[in-house]
């Protein structure tokens, strides 16, 4: 599981059957002070669990079993998820 930032939704014409009425969103990978993470990609496609926004903090799963299991789809084509919204962060030894 990854922190990450929801940078954009992205709109598809056409998806697997077993993605509609799902949003897909964009997200960007953060360390826990909220900076890029070092190494991270510049962006994923991750399908929305939960009605996440623009903007909000999010928790992505990557793993594609425990991502089309959030979303309750099983035997989808889904690699990453939006499993939760991050209202904040405690961290010890920050």
């Amino acid at each position: 599981m990854i922190l990450a930032r929801v940078t954009g939704e992205v709109v598809a014409t056409q998806k697997h059957a077993s993605q509609e009425g799902r949003k897909l969103l964009l997200v960007e990978p953060e360390a826990f002070a909220g900076a890029r993470a070092h190494g991270a990609p510049p962006g994923l496609i991750a399908l929305d669990a939960v009605g996440a926004g623009v903007g909000e903090r999010v928790l992505v799963v990557l793993d594609g079993y425990a991502a089309m299991t959030a979303v309750g789809r099983p035997m989808s084509p889904i690699d990453a998820a939006v499993i939760g919204i991050i209202d904040r962060v405690d961290a010890l030894g920050t």
